[in-house]
């Protein structure tokens, strides 16, 4: 059986996880020997290392066929140097990866001035978070080049899902800009964005960039009004761009001087991926209509 090792195993790695077992021996490096029991609980098995300690991921040499790298890059600089940690001890083996799926930010592509976007275009990240995914994409290609590991790159959008909306900002009263001001933004469900894993890892061509986008163009007050709407709550205050500098969070701020529209055509015609969740709007309404549910079914128990 195929040994496949989970690098970053966080909400959406598990929710490759029941997709994966049975076909692959799975394996996840772990910094939290407090998780290693859910991992196991998950069929996992949990092997201690921290990509910021290089000599703590030794035992990685040779074991995996295949990998899945979820983790995030440092908090700090330009350069991400966990990839590079990664790299360097996969690549001591005589025994390589074959396949290796990453997942990147839409955000390298930086500002687009709200322009369709496909895969080709030249990444021009603007932010030092973006900068280190643009980083860690060149060093994964350029060691997929050199010894032939098969170098599926995904770039994600915002993440969903029923239990990842943005229901407490919203509550908050946290403005989004006026109308003239609002970005594009893009979107993709957790669970699809779990099955674009396997669908790259499947038929994913080497060294190649795929949108895991569901390509729906909402403006971001959009999306946040829609969430609002369907769970019954206030809307979000409209702001100009100078007003939304006091009033909104810096990280936040910095998504909203960005705007995009992804084409997701490689993701459709080339992985032959079908959406679970092709629209916002539809998964944002079954969430809500689940809530309410739950809602009042634990009234009725009460």
């Amino acid at each position: 059986m195929r040994r496949l090792l989970i690098v970053g195993c966080g909400d959406v790695a598990l929710r490759i996880v029941p997709l994966l077992r049975g076909r692959f021996r799975l394996y996840a490096l772990n910094r939290s020997q407090a998780r290693h029991a859910l991992l196991r609980a998950h069929g996992i098995t949990p092997l201690s290392g921290d990509l910021d300690d290089a000599a703590s991921l030794a035992r990685l040499a040779g074991l995996p066929h295949d990998v899945v790298h979820l983790a995030p890059p440092p908090n700090v600089g330009s350069h991400d140097a966990r990839t590079a940690n990664l790299i360097r001890v996969l690549r001591k083996a005589r025994s390589i990866p074959q396949r290796l799926v990453y997942i990147s930010s839409s955000g390298v592509y930086g500002d687009c001035g709200g322009a369709v976007v496909e895969e080709h275009r030249r990444v021009n990240p603007q932010s030092d978070r973006a900068r280190r995914r643009a980083d860690a994409e060149r060093r994964l290609r350029r060691w997929g080049r050199d010894s032939g590991v098969r170098v599926m790159i995904l770039r994600v959008p915002g993440i969903y899902a029923a239990d990842r909306l943005p229901l407490e900002r919203i509550r908050q009263g946290i403005p989004v800009l006026d109308e003239q001001d609002d970005p594009y933004t893009n979107h993709i469900h957790a669970e699809d964005l779990a099955r674009i894993v396997l669908a790259a890892l499947s038929r994913g061509r080497s060294q190649r960039a795929y949108h895991a986008a569901d390509g729906g163009w909402l403006r971001m007050g959009e999306y946040f009004d829609l969430v609002a709407r369907h769970f019954a709550l206030s809307r979000p205050p409209r702001v100009s761009r100078e007003a939304a500098s006091g009033r909104i969070p810096p990280a936040l701020m910095s998504f909203m001087r960005e705007s995009r529209r992804l084409a997701n055509r490689r993701l459709r015609e080339e992985l032959r991926y079908r959406l679970r969740y092709p629209s916002v709007e539809q998964a944002i309404s079954e969430a809500a209509r689940r809530a309410s549910r739950d809602i009042h079914s634990t009234e009725a128990h009460v």
